[in-house]
């Protein structure tokens, strides 16, 4: 898609805007005597127009000065009468002097003002701050990747991203999209230092700092009804129009907001989403997302992102739970929703307006991930049964015991058919999880795990 040229008045409206906001945060710097003084300096004339266009400027609001850019206010100063009359002079006007004003961080909402965000009002100020070399910074964020080979013979696209394909259970793959060493720990970076000081909504659950899968199924313990929807395509279907909008609202300055888009976002590649095409698990929809500018499902950053993105979603959602009496929490895509009897009977009602509100959201429900369940059948919230009290599905646990029973018997290699290098670590994670649910299930658990001989790995000397 290419980019419309701005036309000539465009570009005047854009110049003035430029002069205007130069010193708008300085005491009186948004008078119409001082809006005029500036406009005339970079149109290096006073004609009559100018006084009618700086009175009707001048009768905005200071918090709304404060929250005004450069687009805003240039789309305010082509829709006034007065420019209007300026091109219908016998000479258009014309910018002979550039004013621009320092770089700066926007204002924040409010609730979020005194949050210790960092200051990052260059993209020289980012760059420091994560660590980088200007150059580096622009090769990370470049629109256009394509770079050439050491030999300097033909041109090839520079890939921050490596990616992986899984296995669903569902059947289908599922796509990750891992950043490579320099990208990733920028990410990192962006979220240790920035994103994970802004909080999300109460009903997020998933990758919040200090609540879990276990907060998220606690919430609807011993409820009659629990209703859960998944959002398809979660990740993908934030794009990066979203996640600027995101950088935006917290203060940072265009360039610097579409730096850390470019950082936390990613275009898959056209060979890779052939691939899930051809595997028969990708729709047109879900290629369409993905060839877009999109959260990575793989990024340090994205799960943080995400949560922040969604907090609409999530207070329309919450504010839908409380019509129907209902209680809500979301934990990544899987809303859950959970109520007396009644809602039962209102289960239709309750998915048409959470699919109406998803959709409006710019989210979709996965239509074969929709359950109802009423309490005289097992409730799960994230594979968590929560009838009674939260704990696993007893087949998890007698599975997990059976693969150390054999491994007792036969050696840990005869249960490792999928070859995962960490068989130890992996059934002891397989064990903690099962363990903080049911502290005596992980005791049984691990009496047979201390049974297992594992082999001794030798150790060669130098």
């Amino acid at each position: 898609m290419t980019t419309r040229e701005p036309s000539y008045r465009e570009w005047i409206a854009r110049g003035l805007a430029h002069a205007l906001l130069a010193d708008a945060r300085q005491p009186g710097g948004t008078t119409p005597d001082a809006l005029r003084a500036r406009a005339e300096a970079a149109l290096g004339v006073n004609p009559p127009w100018l006084k009618l266009l700086a009175e009707e400027l001048g009768k905005r609001s200071l918090a709304t000065w404060e929250r005004t850019d450069l687009p805003g206010l240039t789309q305010a100063i082509l829709e006034t009468p007065a420019l209007e009359l300026a091109f219908e002079q016998d000479e258009p006007p014309r910018i002979r002097r550039l004013i621009l004003r320092p770089a700066d961080m926007l204002p924040r909402p409010m609730g979020l003002d005194h949050f210790a965000l960092p200051r990052l009002p260059t993209l020289a100020d980012l760059a420091q701050w994560l660590e980088l070399e200007p150059d580096r910074l622009a090769w990370l964020t470049a629109a256009s990747q394509a770079f050439r080979t050491p030999d300097a013979s033909s041109p090839r696209l520079a890939s921050h991203y490596r990616y992986q394909l899984q296995p669903k259970r569902l059947g289908g793959l599922r796509l990750l999209e891992i950043p490579k060493a320099d990208l990733k720990r920028a990410q990192r970076r962006i979220l240790d230092d920035l994103l994970q000081r802004v909080p999300v909504h109460e009903a997020a659950h998933g990758f919040v700092q200090e609540r879990s899968v276990a907060s998220h199924a606690a919430a609807h313990v011993g409820k009659e009804v629990v209703i859960g929807f998944d959002l398809r395509d979660f990740f993908p279907s934030i794009r990066a129009s979203r996640v600027h909008a995101l950088w935006r609202t917290l203060g940072y300055p265009e360039g610097v907001a579409r730096a850390l888009t470019a950082l936390c976002t990613h275009r898959t590649s056209a060979a890779v989403i052939e691939r899930l095409r051809d595997d028969g698990g990708l729709d047109w929809m879900g290629a369409k997302r993905l060839a877009e500018p999109h959260l990575p499902q793989g990024s340090p950053c994205s799960p943080a992102l995400a949560n922040l993105c969604a907090f609409r979603l999530d207070l329309r959602l919450e504010g839908l739970a409380w019509v129907f009496g209902a209680t809500y929490t979301r934990y990544a895509d899987d809303l859950v929703f959970s109520g007396p009897a009644s809602l039962r009977g209102r289960f239709s009602a309750l998915r048409a307006w959470v699919d109406g509100i998803a959709a409006d959201e710019g989210f979709a429900l996965h239509p074969r991930k929709v359950r109802c369940m009423p309490r005289h059948h097992q409730q799960r919230v994230t594979g968590v049964v929560v009838n009674e009290k939260p704990n696993t599905p007893r087949v998890d646990f007698d599975r997990l015991k059976a693969v150390l029973h054999q491994c007792v018997l036969h050696g840990p290699a005869s249960q490792n058919r999928a070859k995962v290098a960490d068989f130890r670590g992996h059934l002891l994670g397989h064990i903690a999880w099962i363990g903080q649910f049911n502290p005596a299930r992980k005791a049984r658990l691990m009496r047979l795990f201390e049974r297992i001989e594992w082999p001794v790995v030798s150790q060669s000397t130098g």
